[in-house]
């Protein structure tokens, strides 16, 4: 499956505007042949927003969700995107997945918030591990700093996650995370990772790019600069079941001695 990776920040404090762009890069990413175009962390309304997150923050069938829909099934590809998403009277950092077809297939709720900005303005999720059948891959969802964490995305290689959509906001100086980290979680939990990032300055915030899709060989499939830019690259089944064969990782995990991890 082609997959698009959207760097940009869009036009934060702008649901509207963002939406345009969103649906630019649509018709951008389903022209080059992508089934799934993937969107950074909290792109629907910006970042470093302050108290307008609160303010711009819809349920996760609201009707940012509803023109989402209506641009996958103009485009005919799916949409992963991140937004703040409100449920009675809290506000998540949320991911949320559309199919070709318009139907919401997976929500997923930032797990572990980064720094006082985000504790201030969100709740945590609690579920680690969501997925949605999509072309025939298994697609799981965590968000920029739940990836740091190797129990997330192990508890998605054991749950069979084929493809991990991380929308992110990484900021400057933790680029090594791009650069080092995402593609080393792609081979120790053999599976793909799209890691999608926002760029330039924003508030008291740094981003800095390099978005990236990694293989279960560790080796990024394709790598964004530091400023705006659409990048694809392909997710392989075929690929991806010869090396989980001859990588021996998971087979050979020895669970009986993990006890003190938790």
């Amino acid at each position: 499956m082609r997959t698009a990776l959207l760097q940009s920040s869009g036009r934060p404090g702008s649901t509207v505007e963002n939406l345009k762009v969103l649906d630019e890069a649509a018709g951008r990413a389903a022209a080059a042949g992508a089934g799934l175009l993937v969107a950074p962390e909290m792109f629907l309304t910006g970042y470093a927003i302050g108290d307008d997150i609160a303010r711009l923050a819809e349920p996760a069938d609201g009707d940012a969700a509803d023109a989402i829909a209506d641009i996958t099934t103009r485009h005919g590809l799916a949409i992963a995107y991140g937004y703040p998403e409100r449920a009675a009277d809290a506000v998540f950092n949320s991911a949320q997945l559309i199919s070709a077809d318009g139907t919401r297939l997976a929500n997923y709720r930032k797990t572990h918030l980064f720094g006082c900005f985000e504790r201030d303005h969100f709740t945590p999720g609690e579920q680690p591990v969501v997925q949605a059948e999509l072309d025939g891959l298994r697609v799981g969802i965590m968000i920029c700093y739940d990836v740091e964490f190797p129990e997330n995305v192990r508890a998605h290689a054991l749950a069979g996650t084929d493809l991990l959509l991380v929308p992110t906001a990484q900021m400057h100086p933790f680029q090594f995370v791009a650069e080092s980290l995402v593609p080393v979680r792609a081979f120790e939990n053999q599976m793909y990772v799209a890691y999608v990032n926002r760029v330039g300055h924003e508030g008291e915030f740094e981003f800095v790019g390099l978005s990236t899709l990694a293989g279960p060989d560790g080796f990024a499939r394709t790598r964004a600069g530091r400023g705006e830019e659409l990048v694809l690259a392909d997710v392989d089944p075929a690929f991806l079941a010869a090396s989980r064969e001859a990588n021996p990782y998971l087979k050979d995990r020895r669970p009986g001695l993990y006890g003190s991890l938790v």
